[in-house]
């Protein structure tokens, strides 16, 4: 999650600390306050299901051609539909923090799919008839819309949270879903309603890749963050701390919820937190 936030500084010459980051993709969506390398506020995290996860499993029961990805095949359907077709509620309105939950959203579109008798494992999209497809088109534009909509009302909030604690210009999307490109025009028109500069690395730099890893790693190598390789007579039984759910930023009070995708975050201390004590060592 730290090279999602950081790519966008490769990609982008222009980019200072501090800068707000909205990492999106089919695991996690993510607020943070990026002050420096290493040290970053967790405004909002995914409390049950991600935005992409959404976008793959509304795909899914639409009938889609899943090869190149739920995501994308769901907004090339939304195009031809009308996005006021279906009311959906856009989730959390009553919430006032900067948490994600897509889970209410995406049964609700199941719901809805169940009572259009449609039916994608006997009938597929290419194989629809025109009022068929309309309707799967219809309800794909309709989702997409609330969907993002939630996506604005966090970063909306985020953005009045994260300028009290910092002086930011800069808002950066990555994440797979960053390559939507309803997503990128809406948070652009939004970032641009608050005075900032709005990032996103290329969509080959979105989804998960190896140089997003190796910019990371140059990012804290240049401020003398290394470790010394394992010797080469390194025991076959040696101890490994993985930490499969590392928490990368300290939590911002006023975001404080219980996350479902955080639950074995806090056995152990935040990134931000190891890199301050290991910085006054």
């Amino acid at each position: 999650m730290e090279g999602h936030a950081l790519v966008a500084r490769l990609t982008d010459p222009q980019l200072e600390f501090p800068f707000l980051v909205l990492l999106v993709s089919g695991g996690h969506n993510l607020l943070l306050l990026a002050q420096k390398v290493g040290d970053y506020i967790q405004l909002g995290t995914t409390l049950d299901d991600a935005i992409g996860e959404a976008y793959d499993k509304t795909a899914r029961e639409l009938g889609l051609d899943l090869s190149k990805g739920g995501g994308p095949a769901l907004e090339r359907l939304a195009l031809e539909g009308d996005d006021k077709a279906f009311n959906f509620s856009v989730p959390m309105r009553s919430v006032q923090d900067c948490n994600f939950s897509f889970a209410g959203l995406k049964t609700r579109v199941k719901m809805l799919i169940s009572s259009q008798d449609i039916k994608p494992s006997i009938v597929h999209i290419d194989e629809a008839n025109a009022e068929d497809r309309q309707i799967r088109a219809d309800i794909a534009a309709s989702f997409q819309r609330v969907a993002v909509l939630h996506l604005e009302d966090r970063c909306d909030r985020a953005i009045e949270w994260a300028k009290s604690m910092a002086p930011i210009r800069s808002l950066v999307v990555s994440g797979g879903v960053a390559s939507n490109k309803v997503v990128r025009e809406r948070l652009r028109n939004l970032a641009e309603k608050h005075g900032l500069r709005i990032t996103c690395p290329p969509p080959r730099l979105c989804t998960d890749n190896g140089v997003m890893i190796a910019w990371t790693g140059v990012e804290h190598f240049k401020l003398g963050r290394i470790q010394p390789p394992p010797p080469l007579d390194e025991p076959d039984d040696c101890y490994l701390d993985l930490r499969p759910r590392w928490q990368l930023g300290e939590i911002y009070a006023g975001g404080l919820r219980t996350a479902r995708s955080l639950k074995s975050t806090n056995a152990h201390p935040s990134l931000t937190a190891e890199m301050r004590i290991h910085s006054s060592m």
